[in-house]
């Protein structure tokens, strides 16, 4: 089994990262989400769904028993100290799925995997792969589409953008940089410029 060639992708929140990877899923990479595989591991009946329950109160649930991401969001993302929690209940959970899904990738004989994350550079994940995409925008345009996506007011916004690195950190270890400011069309003759490259390392 030959490893395939993986390629992180992140950026700030609202920078348009799903935009990018479905652009290079249509161009050919895999895509492994690590938002979604976060949304998998703490499932009711996942050891992390119980771990998290146990620690920060039946009071985080919807109605069906699943957990309120926004309603954990808020508390979380206002508490440093109860985010660097929830991240010690996940982040390995994700990381060894992650894994997984990127082992059984490449058993398919699949060549490029893209990993989309929004936390890779404060992590340093972003080192064990082969290449880094970084997306970015301004900060009017991300806060703008995170209000128009997820019904969030400034305050939580703000509080979101602030526990993630500046986007100029996050570019300034990037091997690609894709400029998600202007048109559609602008974006995708980007990330075609970006694949070509990615195509030439496999």
């Amino acid at each position: 089994m030959t490893r395939p060639l993986v390629i992180g992708l992140t950026g700030g929140i609202g920078s348009g990262k799903s935009t990018v990877a479905a652009m290079l899923g249509e161009l050919g990479a895999e895509l492994i989400d690590a938002d979604q595989i976060a949304r998998d591991v703490v499932r009711p009946g996942e050891p992390a769904y119980d771990e998290i329950v146990s620690v920060f109160g039946r009071d985080i649930l919807a109605a069906d028993g699943t957990i309120d991401r926004k309603v954990l969001g808020g508390r979380v993302f206002a508490d440093p100290a109860a985010r660097r929690q929830l991240e010690s209940i996940v982040h390995p959970r994700i990381g060894a799925q992650s894994w997984r899904r990127i082992s059984e990738a490449g058993a398919r004989g699949v060549r490029v995997v893209i990993y989309e994350a929004s936390l890779l550079v404060e992590g340093g994940l972003h080192k064990s792969f082969d290449g880094l995409i970084v997306v970015s925008a301004s900060e009017a345009a991300q806060r703008g589409r995170v209000a128009a996506r997820d019904g969030l007011g400034e305050l939580e916004i703000g509080r979101r953008m602030a526990a993630q690195l500046p986007t100029s950190d996050k570019v300034a270890v990037a091997d690609w940089v894709i400029h998600n400011d202007g048109k559609l069309e602008d974006t995708r003759r980007q990330v075609e410029a970006v694949w070509r490259e990615i195509e030439r390392k496999r």
